[in-house]
């Protein structure tokens, strides 16, 4: 996207609210008008004043004029701020839904604190080009193209100093932006760079910590901050260049006006009231100028912020919802994949022809050494993610036909990291179904064995535990994430290593809990600890994003396959038989 695309479709973001648009423009044409006519006057005054002249009338003139000024400099100083803050706020909100659907891929690749500063930088930047545009450059470039037909028509050859004047101002500025484009984007780049470093620390500050890492990360900082300034200089001194050019070209306008203007009055081909208002002209011309090369530097320093700002918005959502997607209703719970596969891009990781059924109020475990494709296959249920073939049906509607709301709005979820807000435990447990009572709360809370310690908290449920839970052990955020899970009281269930943070006492339980949770529930349950799959009515073994083995727990340990191997490295027995070791043939060599 270039520059202006890029400058032309933040101004059309005004559109938005046209009638004020329209009402500031107005406001902005008569603020571009008004000086000019002013220049004018005070030549004629100081003409009718050299002549001895009646000069009242053209004062008299000149302050109606003035009047006009006044007023709708009040307008445009009003009503541009109020709308670039309006339209700024609706530009944070439009990027915060984008970043939000976004997939995690995509969060993942940027990082979070990249995506932040994107959000606020770009926001920044289209606050104040709406409001410099609003209140200074329009005014300045109405003023421009009304100055100068004006001047030619007065006088042509005090007008053709203005015209050199104008051709220099552009000429620099294009020469300086030439120089400065590719610099610029690079210093953008650079500034994500340090807002995702600052993200990346600041989210591991307790691994920094712990790992004594003070030193090596402010060190690091600062190399990334020393490049910052190594492409920033340059730009920097190119900018600087145009000021001293510019200025120069303004100081020689004016010997150059009042020279050609002393001539042209010994021939008697101008007035003295004629060269004042050139003067006037030369005056308001730089000053325009000015605001517009001024504005042209940051459109030059804003469009890459802006660029990957527009880029945010325009990033498509991993998963898109059909035009016609109608809802999940009544659902029993009855999930099946049909040959299913997804590979991640430029890769050949993903999964591979999955098949399997999870009947109504069934439970199925997915389990597999890291990297198997366990959660990138619940993800896909979920979808977060779309299958390249195949489809995945719920009570037999396939879930790319559904709405992507009523589709979630039936499956509950207990991640391995728990995923709480910097807010009350309340507010955390109520993530699964806002509109409950103290009391739903509460007795979810009691299911997932959270309530006691809760009580103990100051202020109990309105404690506030800080980001990421930060003020809750493992155990405590595991069983608020449970709470909401229980609350949300969805007819499917997926467990992600649910039980993973909680210690031997604990999880026993929230065993118990999740087992009240489960019944009447499709459950699907993502596990290392194989103990916490051992009662399920089927379980998957995964390897390579494939389905390699699938049975109950006591066929696939007697298979002696993966499952029955990662038994017995783990020093599990089958259930009902806790005296007698399992037996797995050892793997051949090779």
């Amino acid at each position: 996207m270039s520059i202006w695309a890029v400058y032309k479709r933040a101004l059309s973001m005004l559109v938005a609210e046209r009638g004020q648009a329209v009402g500031v423009v107005l406001a902005g044409i008569a603020l571009g008008i008004v000086p000019i006519a002013e220049g004018v006057l005070l030549g004629r005054v100081v003409n009718a004043l050299a002549l001895g002249q009646g000069a009242f009338p053209i004062i008299g003139l000149w302050a109606v004029v003035g009047l006009v000024g006044i007023l709708a400099g009040v307008v445009v100083a009003v009503m541009a701020d109020r709308l670039a803050h309006r339209r700024r706020l609706a530009a944070l909100g439009q990027a915060f839904e984008r970043a939000i659907i976004l997939p995690i891929s995509y969060h993942a690749e940027k990082g979070s604190g990249a995506v932040v500063r994107t959000i606020l930088a770009g926001t920044d930047a289209l606050f104040w080009n709406w409001l410099s545009f609003l209140r200074e450059q329009f005014v300045a470039l109405v003023g421009i193209l009304v100055l100068v037909p004006t001047a030619i028509y007065m006088n042509p050859k005090l007008a053709t100093i203005l015209a050199v004047l104008a051709v220099i101002y552009v000429l620099a500025n294009v020469l300086v932006a030439q120089r400065t484009s590719t610099g610029q984007a690079a210093v953008e780049q650079y500034h994500n760079n340090v807002y995702g470093r600052v993200g990346d620390v600041l989210g591991n500050v307790t691994v920094v910590q712990s790992y004594a890492r003070f030193n090596s990360e402010v060190q690091a900082m600062r190399s990334i901050m020393a490049e910052l300034l190594t492409a920033q200089y340059p730009v920097l001194t190119w900018w600087g260049l145009l000021t001293v050019l510019t200025r120069t070209a303004a100081t020689i306008a004016f010997v150059a006006i009042y020279a050609v203007g002393a001539l042209l009055v010994e021939r008697g081909q101008t007035s003295v009231g004629e060269i004042v208002t050139f003067v006037t002209f030369a005056t308001l011309m730089i000053g325009k100028l000015d605001l517009l090369s001024g504005f042209a530097v940051r459109i030059f320093q804003y469009a890459p912020t802006l660029r990957n700002f527009f880029d945010l918005l325009d990033a498509t959502e991993g998963v898109r919802e059909k035009p016609d997607a109608k809802p999940l209703e009544a659902v029993a719970g009855n999930v099946r994949y049909d040959d299913v596969t997804f590979r991640f891009r430029n890769s050949d990781q993903g999964v591979f022809n999955i098949s399997f059924e999870a009947g109504a109020g069934k439970t199925v475990a997915l389990v597999g050494p890291t990297g198997a494709g366990k959660t990138t296959t619940l993800a896909l249920l979920q979808r977060l993610r779309s299958p390249d073939s195949g489809r995945i049906t719920v009570d037999g509607h396939d879930i790319s036909d559904v709405t992507l709301n009523s589709l979630r709005h039936n499956i509950a979820v207990v991640f391995q990291d728990a995923g709480l807000f910097n807010r009350s435990i309340a507010e955390n447990i109520r993530v699964g179904r806002p509109d409950a009572t103290d009391a739903e709360v509460e007795e979810a809370a009691r299911l997932a064995e959270a309530h006691d310690f809760i009580a103990k908290k100051p202020d109990t449920y309105q404690f506030v535990i800080g980001e990421r839970g930060a003020s809750l052990s493992g155990g405590e955020r595991q069983r608020i994430a449970i709470a909401r899970a229980i609350l949300k009281n969805a007819p499917i269930l997926i467990l992600d290593e649910a039980t993973s943070a909680l210690d031997v006492e604990t999880e026993a339980r929230i065993k118990r809990a999740l087992d009240r949770l489960r019944s009447g529930r499709t459950t699907l349950i993502i596990a290392h600890r194989l103990s916490t799959v051992a009662n399920a009515d089927t379980i998957l073994v995964l390897d390579g994003g494939r389905i390699i083995e699938r049975g109950t727990y006591r066929e696939l340990v007697r298979q002696s396959g993966l499952f029955a191997r990662l038994v017995a490295e783990g020093g599990f027995t089958v259930p009902g038989e806790e005296a007698q070791e399992v037996e797995v043939a050892a793997p051949v060599p090779g």
